[in-house]
């Protein structure tokens, strides 16, 4: 990763001269007088300031998903980055992508930093000058970050409508996404009932239960061994997703794929809802396809050599078990998924 450049490298030969005023500062532009000084600059970032961004991002707002967080960090990085030329800032882009997918080993990290990436690098293709194409780049970003920013939204309108009256739902895990949809449905005043699994080794269940409970939605948390005891009781399955694979199948939280086995054995529709930035460039074919660095936590993998003791923490799920996946894209069936990926990675 590029490293800050040096103050004296922008001062040395620059061919500037300025008055100066008695202290033998430069004296005050015509500007600086109506406005006040000028602030200089801000130095490029660093790997420690890179990943001291994103852990603040994530912070100062904890209902901000990881990959939002990671894309604020990276556009910021983008406006103080220091290169010179295009293919320059794409490695340095490339890199900090990878450094923050080392602080957080979450597929939608690794996925919006790539999608980030590809959507502001088209401007390349349409500027031969570097300081208006870097500017146009921050201009797509800043636009790509509102975009995915109501993501949420846009999936709650779509979804909610298939939550009927009365509605028994089960879920799992803590979803920001999920929350949002239940969320609309309470506001449109539908009454249903949730059970959610207790999501162990977390207990993310228990935090999902509370943020219902705010809504004054009933909710019973049920363990996580007791998924296909309680599906015969519920009319429909809604879950989140970390990762959407090119298959239309997704990576979720441990405990995803046998609920969804479960609802598929017992005739219940199982939906998924999330945001295009977790559309992902892997094709897993069972559990094993699915690469380390996303099941297992970033500080695991780095302190342990050996992982046949750890216990992963998302699993896989075969678009055959998958109903209908609600996106800010729209409504996608498993095999849509690949057309639509393909349109956002080309």
């Amino acid at each position: 990763m590029r490293r800050p450049v040096g103050e004296g490298a922008g001062a040395a030969g620059s061919g500037v001269t300025t008055k100066r005023g008695r202290a033998g500062t430069a004296a005050p532009s015509a500007r600086e007088r109506e406005t006040g000084p000028v602030p200089p600059a801000a130095a490029a970032m660093n790997e420690a300031e890179l990943v001291e961004a994103f852990r603040a991002q994530m912070r100062e707002d904890p209902d901000v998903a990881s990959a939002v967080a990671a894309i604020r960090t990276l556009l910021e990085f983008l406006k103080r980055d220091k290169g010179e030329t295009i293919q320059g800032l794409r490695v340095n882009l490339k890199n900090a992508i990878e450094t923050l997918s080392g602080v957080d080993s979450s597929v939608a990290v690794s996925s919006g930093g790539e999608l980030f990436l590809r959507f502001i690098s088209l401007t390349s293709l349409e500027y031969s000058d570097y300081s208006k194409c870097k500017e146009i780049m921050i201009e797509r970003g800043e636009l790509f970050l509102r975009r995915i920013s109501l993501s949420r939204n846009k999936i709650a309108k779509l979804c909610h409508t298939f939550i009927k009256d009365g509605a028994r739902i089960l879920t799992h895990a803590y979803s920001r996404v999920v929350l949002r949809v239940l969320e609309a449905a309470a506001a449109s005043k539908k009454r249903f009932s949730v059970y959610i699994t207790e999501s162990q080794p977390d207990q993310a269940g228990q935090k999902m239960a509370k943020a219902l409970s705010k809504l004054n939605v009933p909710v019973t948390v049920i363990l996580d061994a007791a998924v296909g005891y309680i599906m015969e009781k519920v009319n429909l399955v809604i879950v989140g997703a970390e990762g959407v694979v090119e298959s239309g199948g997704i990576i979720n939280k441990i405990g995803t794929n046998q609920m969804a086995v479960c609802a598929k054995a017992q005739n219940k529709p199982f939906y998924v809802v999330a945001e295009s930035f977790k559309f992902v460039r892997l094709f897993p074919l069972n559990q094993q396809d699915v690469p380390d660095k996303f099941k297992y936590k970033a500080d695991t993998l780095k302190t342990n050599q050996s992982l046949t003791e750890e216990h992963p923490w998302i699993d896989y799920t075969s678009p055959s078990l998958i109903t209908l996946l609600f996106t800010d894209l729209g409504v996608l069936t498993p095999s849509a998924v690949s057309d639509e990926l393909i349109k956002l990675y080309l």
